[in-house]
């Protein structure tokens, strides 16, 4: 069986890694190079960064900031937000990314997956869904950092994207976001019987227990956590020996 994946996730908004609740609130957690190379050191098996405020200005800056992280560290690097079309794609592995993040672009154009997978490889494309479980049940996805919500529902999006080319999905249930009561089991349960990709799972993380559960009744792939990191609540090396403990198959 593969290994399963640790994964911090650095959200950074002017220069500066933040971490929110529900996707507000949000707080200053560190420098982005210091952070990325820490993670790297403590044995992550990847790191994903994601300009959660992505503009036209901003994209210079953001493009030398992921310059200097990727040059801290010796794990795969993921970089999201802002990309919308090739030459985004382009500029983020020549600064040292090997896999990018699409979602809003991906919603609102969806043959942005084919060109990415068709042009770089199946392996460079990271499809990201932020979504929310509305009243009725339905799980909704929501663009522009979860701002504004769409007519396009996880389970079918999900399925659509996969079945384009792309490698992985990176599944943030909102509801879930930076409560750290634990991830969306049943979502990510129902979307490892639903597509022959990775799932990597984010939003819930607040134990050890966690990490556990969504492995094993989840079955997730991955699994992304931020201020359980940032803050140091749950060391990387000891949620790993944890992990092994509990016979999940990591790499320690």
């Amino acid at each position: 069986m593969l290994a399963k994946r640790i994964i911090p996730c650095l959200d950074v908004k002017d220069g500066q890694t933040v971490k929110g609740t529900n996707f507000l609130n949000l707080r200053r957690a560190g420098d982005p190079v210091e952070l990325g190379k820490a993670y790297s050191q403590q044995g992550a098996d990847e790191l994903v960064f994601l300009d959660i405020t992505a503009t036209h200005e901003g994209r210079k800056t953001f493009t030398d900031m992921v310059s200097r992280v990727a040059a801290e560290l010796s794990i795969p690097f993921t970089v999201g937000g802002g990309i919308g079309e090739l030459a985004d794609v382009e500029r983020m592995l020549t600064a040292g990314a090997d896999k990018v993040s699409v979602n809003s672009a991906a919603l609102r154009r969806p043959d942005l997956v084919d060109e990415i997978t068709s042009h770089f490889g199946s392996q460079v494309c990271v499809v990201a869904i932020d979504a929310k479980q509305e009243a009725d049940g339905a799980w909704r996805c929501y663009v522009a950092g979860g701002r504004i919500p769409t007519n396009r529902t996880l389970f079918e999006w999900a399925k659509e994207v996969a079945d384009r080319g792309a490698g992985e999905i990176l599944f943030t249930s909102m509801n879930h976001d930076g409560v750290k009561q634990g991830f969306a089991l049943d979502a990510l349960s129902k979307l490892h019987d639903l597509l022959p990709i990775p799932v990597i799972a984010s939003g819930g993380a607040g134990a050890k227990e966690h990490f556990r559960d969504v492995f094993q009744a989840g079955r997730a792939d991955a699994a992304l956590a931020a201020s359980v990191f940032h803050f140091g609540e749950i060391p990387i090396p000891e949620l790993k020996r944890y992990l092994h403990q509990q016979d999940i198959p990591i790499r320690l």
